[in-house]
Parts: C-alpha cells; structure tokens; sequence
C-alpha cells in the first residue's frame, strides 16, 4: 500500500509539471481542440454517411457502430493522455534512447518501467477524451433499453482489458526500440491502431486473425462495443481479459529485456 500511494503522488506531480508546461503555450489550446473537433467530425459523419445508405454492415447497426467510435476515440483519448507523451519522449524521435538521456532517467531512484510510463502527460488531450464520451453517451442513448447491468459491467472490464493491451503494445514497442534504436516501431503501430476505428469482422479473415490474436487492436474496440450491445459471450469476456493479463507480462519482459540491452552513453 504505501509503494502505491508513493507511485500516485509521483503521478500527481508529473501530471502537474505536464500542465504547467502546457499552459505555458496558450494556442495549443486552440490547436488541441481544432484537432479534437476535426477528428470526431470525419468519424461521426462518416458513420452518419455510411448508415444513411444501409441498415447494418455485417451485423453492426448504427448504434453499436457509434458505440465502438466512442470507444476508440476514449481509448485514442488516453492513449494521448499519458501513454503515448511518456514512452515517445522514451522511445521516439528524439527520444531519450535516442540521445542518452535515458542514463539520468536510470539513475533515479523509482522503477524505470514504471517512469517512462507515467513522467509525462498532454493535458489537453482531456477534450478529446470528453468528446469521445460524448458520442459514446449518444450510442448509449439509442441503445436504449437493451442494455442490462451486466452489459455495462462487461463493457467496464472489456474497456478495461482494451486499455491495458494498449499499453502493453506501446511499452513492448518501446522496449524493442533498445534492440533497434534506428526503427521508430509505434509508428508502424499508429498505422494498425487506425483499424480499430471499425469493426473486426469487416476485414478479412486473414487481417481478423492479425488484428485479433497477433496485433489485437480489434479487440480494443470491437470487444467493448460487443459488450455494451449485448452481443458477447462470456468465453470472449474472459479470454479478452487474459489476452490482456498475458500481452502485459509479455511486453513488461520485453521492456525490461531492453534495459538489459542498454548501453549507456557515457560507457
């Protein structure tokens, strides 16, 4: 208990220092929320487009379509949030494997997993996750009567479960950058996490496959929305959740594997 209450007020310092810095530039505001309003309106109307011309695209609907827009627009949300700001400042362009800076971060006395995981936050990426709720809310709001209390308690763990291999996936990228420091692997993640953004029985079987068990963003979202509409079943329930319990023991081995592998700059 006190190395968890350590861990959350190291938290609320670092999140603290990100707003300062932020504020310090007051057209990111602006700039964070024109990017905001562009993203959620290409998703909502695309989706409002497409259901204009048919009533459902395998089995989806436009109420469990805009549920699982919600979903990767929250999950988009905080992964901009505090995922990504602190394991690109790691592991990306720039980053400190990059430079060598990564040799003061080891000398501080706190787990470096958990460092390059939570230093740095964007806080205006809090406007993206408010309006990824909001078209969530307006799913919800059709959904309307077919959701039970335990729809939503599968949703909660589902999206739960799609958080945590988020996380994994980037921190397993980020450690493989210490194997490879010249490749920018999240960038080849940025490409597949766009795919969440659909339904995983749209693709192929052959990507389904890819993007369920070997990359498993369709998990991230499809899952969620599954739950939400009534439409999952309990072995998919509890196999995404040990999907998630396993990708995130292996990408904490990958990552501490890669700290093995460091060299330092001044050696």
């Amino acid at each position: 208990m006190g190395m968890l209450m350590r861990h959350l007020r190291l938290i609320k310092r670092f999140a603290a220092v990100s707003i300062q810095n932020e504020l310090a530039y007051s057209a990111n505001a602006w700039i964070s929320l024109l990017h905001s309003v562009l993203n959620l309106g290409t998703g909502v109307l695309g989706v409002m487009v497409l259901f204009s011309q048919v009533e459902t695209i395998h089995g989806w609907d436009l109420p469990s379509t805009l549920a699982l827009l919600g979903v990767y627009l929250i999950l988009s949300a905080l992964r901009g949030l505090f995922i990504g700001p602190s394991l690109e400042s790691l592991a990306g362009m720039d980053g400190e494997v990059w430079t060598g800076q990564f040799d003061f971060t080891l000398l501080r006395p706190v787990d470096v997993q958990f460092l390059a995981s939570f230093r740095h936050w964007r806080p205006f990426a809090l406007l993206d996750l408010l309006l990824g709720l909001g078209v969530l809310g307006m799913a919800m709001a059709q959904l309307g009567g077919t959701m039970t209390a335990a729809c939503l308690l599968a949703f909660a763990v589902t999206l739960g479960a799609g958080l945590m291999i988020l996380y994994a996936l980037l921190l397993a990228f980020a450690g493989l950058v210490f194997w490879s420091p010249g490749f920018l692997f999240t960038w080849v993640f940025d490409g597949l996490f766009q795919m969440a953004r659909y339904p995983a029985s749209l693709y192929p079987g052959w990507l389904r496959l890819v993007l369920t068990w070997i990359i498993p963003v369709g998990v991230m979202t499809t899952v969620p929305a599954q739950a939400l509409t009534g439409d999952l079943s309990p072995g998919v329930l509890v196999g995404s959740v040990a999907l998630a319990a396993a990708f995130l023991a292996g990408a904490s081995a990958i990552f501490r594997g890669g700290l093995r592998r460091y060299a330092s700059a001044s050696s």
